[in-house]
């Protein structure tokens, strides 16, 4: 039997990305935020999902790119942490993928940058390359962390 991994597909400036399936609780339309003052920068606010308040992190922001008023296409992946609901915004959803392991490799020694820290992996599928977040060093914020605040 074949292992591998299921991941959702997204984009965030233009860039095509990867979140396993099994942290993914659902994935929604925009929906209007309300910002929390003091919140981290990378907070665009929280939003009311059926009852919950769930905090949303713009990917945009938090990969410090250039902000952008979400478009038609924009969705919120909403995340399952440790039991606790985190949105997060995203340019688009494309679709679900099964990546097989022997087509997700660790990311190339000479690939760095500020942003590198994010990525567990690449993944390729054909010609296409999704680059596999690490959620976990996503949600890690390190000027809100030493404040006590966690993700606000």
């Amino acid at each position: 039997m074949e292992t591998g991994i299921q991941v959702v597909a997204c984009t965030v400036e233009g860039e095509e990305y990867a979140i396993e399936i099994k942290r993914v609780q659902e994935i929604i339309r925009v929906l209007e935020t309300t910002r929390v003052p003091s919140s981290s920068p990378y907070i665009s606010g929280v939003i009311n999902l059926r009852g919950m308040v769930i905090p949303v992190m713009d990917l945009r922001k938090r990969f410090g790119l250039p902000s952008k008023a979400p478009g038609e296409t924009a969705r919120i992946i909403v995340i399952n942490r440790n039991n606790e609901m985190v949105g997060v915004l995203v340019d688009s959803v494309s679709e679900v993928i099964w990546l097989p392991a022997q087509s997700v490799e660790t990311p190339p020694s000479g690939v760095s940058g500020a942003n590198t820290e994010f990525f567990s992996g690449i993944g390729k599928l054909g010609s296409r390359l999704l680059i596999m977040l690490n959620l976990e060093r996503i949600f890690e914020i390190s000027d809100s962390v030493s404040s006590g605040r966690g993700l606000f």
